[in-house]
């Protein structure tokens, strides 16, 4: 594997075994991922939410199972905030597209398979052009793993949030007629879900960017004060680890632009 690019804010989140294990409900608020009982997987976990992204993926893999998230997850987030060559992102994306579909073919029940195989699908597909994937079926792909995600955990607000976005995306670019029609994506479904993400985990920063780009995407230019109220509110959030840090970044980068 190539060596990553380094986490820019390396230090500033510092976590071992034991503070990840007390501070799970807060740094899970998003993925609703069950606390695991086995040391190394939380192990795994620190490095996670230190931003040491690659040394978490080799361990999840090293250890499999419930470390296999952690791998995902890892992989997603460097692959979305931090790799600079798009092929690779792409690459990274189809790994764990693949790695997490057989996971959900072992384990159905596990949640975070189905939402990292959607998650990644979804990212890919925003890389080669949505329309593009649509005509290839991953549009469906990534509906149908969302939607198993929360009829599995119904507080999973990382899985409404991308749920939501997959609603707005779609008629943003193909109209909300053949959205609707081809794709069922409604307008209203998608801003209903991202208002759920907020409630089930307020703190989200990019809960709030993903609920602010789809509001313009379907209302226009008259959301726009509202959209950078929200953003205003994402780039001022507290994070609390590495990932929430690349949340809140890409929020002031947004706001300067």
């Amino acid at each position: 594997m190539a060596k990553w690019t380094a986490f820019p804010y390396v230090g500033d989140y510092v976590f071992d075994a034991a503070s990840v294990k007390n501070n799970w409900a807060r740094l899970h608020a998003g993925d609703a991922e069950p606390l695991p009982q086995d040391g190394k997987v939380l192990q795994a976990w620190a490095l996670f939410h230190s931003g040491e992204f690659q040394k978490a993926v080799d361990m999840g893999l090293q250890i499999g199972g419930a470390g296999l998230t952690v791998a995902n997850k890892s992989s997603c987030i460097y692959a979305t905030y931090l790799e600079k060559k798009e092929r690779a992102r792409l690459d990274l994306y189809m790994e764990v597209a693949r790695r997490a579909e057989r996971q959900t073919q072992d384990d159905p029940g596990n949640v975070n398979a189905h939402y990292w195989q959607a998650y990644a699908l979804g990212r890919y597909s925003q890389g080669i052009s949505v329309a593009k994937a649509l005509a290839q079926g991953l549009g469906t792909k990534v509906k149908e793993s969302l939607e198993t995600v929360i009829q599995l955990e119904p507080k999973h607000a990382d899985a409404h949030m991308a749920l939501g976005a997959f609603h707005a995306e779609v008629i943003d670019k193909v109209g909300s007629l053949i959205g609707g029609m081809t794709y069922g994506a409604k307008k209203d479904t998608g801003l209903r879900l991202l208002q759920e993400a907020l409630q089930l985990n307020f703190q989200s920063a990019i809960g709030m960017i993903e609920y602010a780009n789809a509001m313009v995407m379907l209302d226009g230019e008259k959301m726009m004060k509202e959209a950078t109220r929200l953003y205003q509110l994402a780039a001022a959030a507290k994070p609390m680890d590495a990932m929430e840090r690349l949340d809140v970044e890409m929020a002031k980068v947004e706001l300067e632009d």
